[in-house]
């Protein structure tokens, strides 16, 4: 059965870290693009970042150098380091996964809720 299923989100103090991981089916593993998106309260969903098959990464602007993105291809898990949290970053986190390198997501976690509080 095709899954993602994320977990580590919680609540933290600002300047805090958590780590969030995707556990994916292994059928989704082997997809080209495995991704984490966040969406606030009355915002859009929004790219974090992202990882391909090669291990090639990529982030938003708002997290570089605060987040990595890598996976365990071992444990067909994808994970997400944060660290130097802010209160901006508060948002619930979604693991998704795109059979092809680019255009929509094929899979998506049913998210986790990370709150950062000031």
């Amino acid at each position: 059965q095709a899954q993602l299923v994320e977990s580590g989100g919680g609540l933290v103090q600002a300047g805090g870290s958590l780590r969030l991981s995707c556990a994916a089916s292994e059928f989704i593993f082997r997809f080209n693009v495995m991704g984490w998106y966040r969406q606030a309260p009355g915002k859009q969903r929004e790219l974090v970042a992202t990882v391909t098959k090669n291990g090639s990464t990529n982030y938003a602007d708002s997290v570089k150098g605060r987040f990595t993105i890598s996976r365990d291809n071992a444990k067909n898990t994808v994970y997400l380091q944060m660290n130097s949290l802010k209160p901006e970053d508060t948002a619930v986190y979604y693991c998704g996964a795109r059979r092809w390198p680019t255009g929509e997501y094929d899979y998506w976690g049913q998210g986790t809720q990370v709150t950062v509080s000031s």
